[in-house]
């Protein structure tokens, strides 16, 4: 099926270990690239047309390259339209050709399938009209075509793993600056299990939205007594000070951004201490501030959380991504880690009725372009 094509390009779906809903404030984020990838095999086909096909959908559909604004009704391929729209707008080449869609990224999971989908399809475009690019531009053009095409007003952490990320390693992000850092993941005796709730969400009828619309409630209410660019940069105690500006609600949500961010910092520092038993104690203190304060979670994640948290090997455990279904990151003991899935498997199901799923959690690069 994939002989004739000439190039075989991927990109990253990715699991957050710990700065959930806060790249979108300017906080920094710890993602990292997962082995679970969206490529796309791609072939120059001489036409002005882009000819899409998927490897599990009987769908084909063919996107004219003057005509790339009226595909946003497409329920799939509205994502390549944008990518390829936007793409052009910011000055670079399109060519017709063939993309073949091969994604290992488990739709609604909340790693990032969207992400790895936008990624690789503006990397997969640029090799096709023989062009260089650049995985910072590809991450920020990703990001354009999701808010665009798809409607979610999401943050940078997503494109900008999936194109960047680095196998054995999380990233360190500043989502206000770009700045980034590399950290190796030593575990020691530990491994990540990501555990997938099974619940299926959607981030466009889901909350998504209007949580980001009360934390910039929370921004604009500030900025009335003190000069301040992101909510990420607000020490804890001064929104303490600033309290009675708040609504309770808008309350919560701010404080669970400022925490969150100073718990990325003590994240960092202990992922590079190798210290896990620290590193476990702050992904259970996010998921409490993400269920009670951002109020993300839902019944089937706190099961899944609780049930993690609740095993003798596990150090700690967390929703990772937007929430109201996907998944969970958790950090267990390598000797207790079958008996840990086998206990959150049946904990799980007897709590919600759902069966969890488990996926592998090996870290890789983000953008890989391989001629075939």
């Amino acid at each position: 099926m994939t002989e004739t094509y000439t190039y075989k390009v991927s990109a990253a779906g990715r699991v957050n270990l710990i700065g959930e809903h806060v790249d979108y404030c300017g906080g920094k984020v710890l993602p990292c690239a997962l082995s679970l990838k969206n490529t796309v095999f791609v072939r120059p086909n001489g036409t002005d047309k882009i000819n899409l096909s998927w490897t599990d959908l009987p769908d084909k559909i063919s996107l004219e390259l003057d005509k790339l604004e009226s595909y946003r009704h497409l329920k799939h391929a509205k994502y390549h339209a944008g990518c390829a729209a936007l793409w052009r707008e910011a000055g670079h080449k399109l060519v017709g050709c063939d993309l073949l869609m091969d994604c290992t990224v488990p739709f609604g999971s909340g790693l990032s399938s969207s992400a790895a989908i936008e990624v690789s399809t503006i990397s997969a475009l640029a090799t096709a009209a023989g062009e260089e690019f650049d995985p910072v531009e590809v991450a920020l053009i990703a990001q354009k075509a999701e808010h665009e095409y798809a409607g979610v007003n999401c943050g940078i952490m997503d494109q900008f793993v999936s194109a960047n990320g680095k196998a054995g390693h999380a990233l360190l992000l500043d989502c206000a600056t770009l700045e980034r850092e590399y950290i190796p993941v030593r575990l020691g005796d530990c491994a990540i299990v990501i555990a997938d709730c099974k619940k299926p969400h959607s981030l466009v009828t889901s909350k998504y939205n209007e949580r980001r619309g009360e934390v910039e409630e929370a921004l604009r209410l500030l900025r009335t007594r003190i000069s301040v660019k992101c909510l990420a940069e607000v020490a804890p105690a001064v929104l303490e000070e600033n309290r009675d500006l708040f609504s309770p609600v808008v309350y919560r949500r701010a404080k669970h951004v400022v925490e969150e961010c100073e718990r990325v910092r003590l994240a960092a520092d202990a992922m590079r201490a190798g210290d896990m038993k620290a590193f476990g104690e702050l992904l259970n203190a996010s998921h409490k501030s993400l269920s009670e304060l951002y109020e993300v979670t839902g019944k089937e994640l706190d099961s899944l959380a609780h049930a993690a948290q609740s095993h003798p090997a596990c150090l700690g455990s967390r929703m990772t991504g937007a929430g109201f279904g996907g998944c969970t990151v958790s950090l267990v003991k390598k000797e207790g880690e079958e008996d840990f899935k086998k206990y959150v498997a049946e904990h799980y199901t007897k709590e919600t009725g759902y069966k969890a799923v488990f996926y592998p959690a090996e870290l890789s690069d983000g953008i890989v372009v391989e001629k075939l």
